[in-house]
């Protein structure tokens, strides 16, 4: 079954014996990851959760439908977590559907998967699973999903306040999602005792973190000046927000970068290509330094590291602003030594 954002949500949160399958595919791994954590926290805060990857389920596609069969080790509720998945569950998945029985919930997070995927398929035509394509929202998107999650942790927000939690997270939903928790705690709010959330609450714990200090931080990887970048992260820091807005602003930067570069090195004049690609006039010489510089290796290296940071943010127990932090600086000690 294929579904929209309303019924996915929906249906991780009570989640029904009738699907077997969750399976969230698309380049927003960030956002499949929020949503694999709403079945988790319907599933219950002392519920086992078993780990599997696509790997694993190539070499064994079996193991997949007896982890969702088997009770747990601890006689309370279970579910099954596959990451990275792709092509290479198509066997495990169809055994999963097809299984005489199945107790354990799964939900598959496929981020490099498209929509005309075999595995894609197979869960949209099956009845027992339910396929959603993760995309980075709009803006008008992203307003509609933090209304809503607001709503499920018991708060009501005024006009307005949408649109700030979305502006200040950089409209990812993972980051809206914890800036939502925090509020709610913040106000004592819950879907049992709601409460109003309005910009004084936003103004006294919310993340305030502008594009002008984002922007700083990246130019500073960027131009390899390390001992502003120091100063730069500090002020990230102290905003109180997820690393994960500004380093997916990096990634842009980068992926624009290696764009120009590209087509320089196909021969076309840097003036040139720095007016197709509209860069802002007062950016023209930091930007032709910058081409200068990095190398299109470089440039693929740094894309990779920063996206690898952005992933390991998001896994469960992880070290948070740390590991942005130490990629950072690498990349930035990196491209000084290039002076």
């Amino acid at each position: 079954m294929k579904a929209s954002a309303g019924q996915i949500r929906g249906a991780l949160a009570k989640p029904s014996g009738d699907i077997r399958l969750y399976l969230l595919h698309g380049p927003d791994e960030a956002g499949a990851s929020d949503l694999a954590r709403v079945l988790a926290k319907a599933m219950g805060a002392d519920a086992e959760r078993v780990d599997l990857d696509g790997s694993t389920l190539k070499s064994d596609p079996g193991r997949l439908t007896d982890e969702a069969a088997s009770l747990s080790l601890f006689a309370g509720a279970r579910f099954v977590r596959v990451a990275s998945a792709g092509e290479e569950s198509l066997e495990a998945f169809t055994n999963l559907l097809a299984a005489e029985r199945v107790g354990n919930p799964v939900v598959a997070i496929a981020p490099t998967v498209k929509s005309t995927a075999k595995i894609v398929k197979l869960a949209i035509d099956s009845p027992r699973a339910m396929a959603f394509a993760c995309y980075a929202p709009t803006a008008q998107d992203a307003e509609r999903l933090a209304t809503t999650i607001a709503g499920e942790h018991g708060l009501r927000p005024a006009p307005g306040v949408a649109r700030r939690l979305v502006d200040t997270t950089g409209g990812d939903r993972a980051v809206i999602t914890r800036e939502i928790e925090k509020l709610a705690l913040y106000l004592d709010a819950a879907p049992d005792r709601p409460a109003d959330l309005d910009h004084h609450a936003l103004d006294a714990v919310g993340a305030d973190l502008g594009d002008a200090e984002m922007s700083r931080a990246i130019d500073a990887v960027i131009d390899g000046r390390v001992d502003d970048l120091g100063a730069e992260l500090a002020v990230l820091e102290e905003a109180g927000t997820s690393p994960i807005p500004w380093l997916r602003q990096l990634v842009r930067r980068l992926i624009a970068l290696a764009d120009m570069r590209g087509e320089i090195d196909r021969g076309e004049a840097v003036d040139a290509v720095m007016k197709r690609h509209r860069v802002f006039f007062k950016e023209e010489a930091s930007t032709a330094r910058s081409l200068r510089r990095w190398s299109p290796v470089m440039l693929a290296t740094a894309i990779q590291r920063v996206r690898t940071a952005e992933r390991a943010i998001m896994a469960s127990g992880n070290a948070g602003g740390v590991v942005a932090e130490a990629a950072v600086v690498a990349l930035s000690q990196a491209i000084a030594r290039r002076n």
